[in-house]
């Protein structure tokens, strides 16, 4: 593993890139086609460590997995029924909460003795509210180590019901109801209390729950009303696409140093939530275009912002890092959920946008950044956090030389990035 990599200072940029297959679309649908009557071919699979995991865990539970294509075209042979594996399991899935959360009310579902563990970030990742959601509808779950945290044995019992979820920790907790409640025996009315946070990546869970043949009645993010007994129904093909949090880095690029970068793979037709960061550079004053399937960026110069963030979460980094190019403090809001991500990303931001030279301000759910008045060279600690490394892989773009430690983490979902980014630096 490489242990650190310095980045240059770059000259301009400009290019043009294909993305990769969008990792929260990429896992929901490996798992909903296992359990689907049919066969799926998936194309534009996201080839990553998160990917690797979900797949490796399928595999282990019994589901035919048809690998091609350098690992980015899938055939899967689904079950048509929930997982059983009544022997003792352990299925260890490194720190994908993608993988984690909805394989726990899957196997829910029927009479299982699996042990659901990972990497030490993922034990201090909280589940809590997701497995006392998944009790209220009869699921035995233990944990076996520390109170509300994975590793986790699953051991059946999950019936539906009358559930209720705190909205305001994490999308992935009610989009793992969601995929798991058309299986229950009962009817399902899931009751969401608090604000619902990002949105966007329910609305993912809901088209691809869709396209699988399954029917969700959703009442304004707050009740959702799910028929039991149903079944998954492969669509045949599956065409996975592009990461639209990947596409933030390159565009920020462009944003920041451009020249014009073209993403391709995501555009006006995305189901992706994150496609709104194109928005977000066009407020801060970037010259932007949208077609059905890129979207180009050029720079113009950019304005500090003042926004609520809370639907893009992950896209949002990529904005904090923009707010050191910008004229005027920038702030972005509603954030919380941060905290719980791969690190504790308000704390693991701050920490590095002071060492380039910026003042920070953080508080529970925002973070507000003033641009330096003179960059500094550092040494970026990542946190084994693959967007902290490839957000802050623009700082090279500053006219100062930036080192990225542990840029190996970049693995986690997007292992060419930085191949990608040096494709654009001229």
């Amino acid at each position: 593993m490489e242990k650190n990599l310095l980045l240059n200072p770059v000259n301009n940029i400009y290019g043009n890139i294909l993305l990769p297959g969008s990792k929260s679309i990429s896992n929901r649908v490996l798992l909903i086609s296992a359990l689907s009557t049919g066969i799926t071919k998936i194309e534009n699979l996201l080839d990553s460590d998160d990917t690797k995991y979900m797949l490796h865990a399928l595999k282990i539970l019994g589901v035919k997995c048809i690998l091609t294509s350098n690992n980015t075209k899938c055939n899967i042979i689904g079950l048509a029924k929930p997982f059983q594996k009544k022997n003792y399991l352990s299925l260890f899935l490194g720190n994908a909460g993608t993988a984690l959360r909805p394989l726990l009310s899957i196997l829910s579902l029927s009479s299982n003795n699996v042990l659901l563990t990972g990497e030490k970030r993922m034990k201090e990742r909280p589940v809590g509210d997701l497995v006392e959601s998944l009790r209220q509808g009869g699921a035995i779950i233990k944990y076996n180590e520390k109170k509300y945290h994975p590793p986790l044995l699953v051991q059946g019992g999950f019936k539906g019901g009358m559930i209720q979820i705190d909205g305001s920790k994490s999308s992935q907790f009610l989009t793992s109801l969601l995929i798991a409640t058309p299986l229950a025996k009962l009817n399902s009315t899931i009751i969401v209390k608090n604000k619902m946070v990002s949105k966007p990546y329910i609305d993912i869970t809901l088209d691809i729950l869709k396209k699988f043949g399954i029917s969700v009645t959703n009442n304004k993010y707050k009740e959702f009303y799910i028929n039991g007994n149903q079944n998954y129904q492969s669509p045949g093909k599956f065409v996975i696409e592009g990461d639209a949090s990947s596409a933030s880095y390159f565009l920020a690029a462009a944003a920041i140093k451009g020249g014009t970068v073209t993403v391709s793979g995501i555009g006006s037709n995305s189901i992706q939530g994150d496609i709104y960061f194109a928005e977000v550079l066009k407020q801060m004053g970037a010259k932007i275009k949208i077609k059905k399937n890129s979207i180009s960026c050029t720079r113009k110069e950019l304005y500090g912002i003042d926004l609520d963030l809370n639907h893009i979460p992950d896209a949002a980094m990529t904005v904090a890092i923009l707010a050191l190019f910008a004229k005027g403090k920038t702030t972005i809001r509603n954030i919380e959920n941060w905290k719980i991500k791969e690190s504790n990303r308000i704390e693991a931001m701050a920490n590095e946008l002071r060492k380039i030279g910026s003042e920070v301000i953080e508080g529970k759910d925002f973070i507000s950044i003033n641009p330096p008045k003179h960059f500094y060279s550092s040494t970026i600690n990542t946190y084994n956090d693959h967007r902290i490394a490839m957000c802050f892989s623009l700082i090279c773009l500053s006219g100062k030389p930036v080192t990225i430690l542990n840029p190996d983490c970049v693995s986690k979902t997007f292992p060419e990035y930085f191949k990608k980014f040096s494709s654009i630096c001229h």
